[in-house]
């Protein structure tokens, strides 16, 4: 008999381009575990989301510095007994994730938050957190990943 999975708090954040701003960290506060969906722009971003929580962080295409070039391109991250498939770009995917058993799929590169379930796998943008890119809102993501599942959630931030 296993034992039950407990209940994790995944912060999401994406597109940084090295501007960690305060108001991110703030709506990443009490996560269990942080991903970084890539275009992360600078080590201490990382360093700034490592003090509230483990980080995971796959390599964005604008992550072509020394540090950047350490990060993968595609990573498998556990929470709460569910897996999640990280990837910057959506369309370097190189499975099919729900034959593959993912639970979810996170990315990023767009800026565009996204929540959409396909074929039972949540596929999630946080959108960007980082320098504003036309009208596109400022935004993170918050998941509350349990044995029954994910619920996502995007928050947009006030800056």
């Amino acid at each position: 008999m296993t034992e039950p999975h407990s209940s994790k708090q995944v912060g999401v954040i994406s597109d940084t381009h090295g501007l960690m701003r305060p108001e991110a960290l703030a709506a990443l506060r009490g996560s269990d575990l942080i991903i970084h969906a890539g275009d992360i722009g600078s080590p201490a971003v990382l360093e700034a989301l490592g003090r509230i929580a483990p980080t995971h962080a796959v390599r964005g295409n604008n992550d072509r510095d020394a540090w950047g070039m350490k990060l993968p391109l595609i990573d498998v991250v556990s929470a709460g007994g569910s897996d999640l498939y990280l990837v910057h770009d959506i369309a370097d995917i190189d499975v099919d994730p729900a034959a593959a058993g993912f639970a979810a799929v996170i990315y990023g590169h767009s800026h565009k938050p996204l929540i959409e379930w396909r074929d039972g796998v949540l596929f999630l943008n946080p959108g960007s957190a980082g320098p504003r890119r036309f009208k596109l809102p400022i935004a993170v993501a918050r998941l509350r990943v349990h044995a029954g599942g994910i619920e996502p959630e995007l928050v947009t931030l006030e800056v």
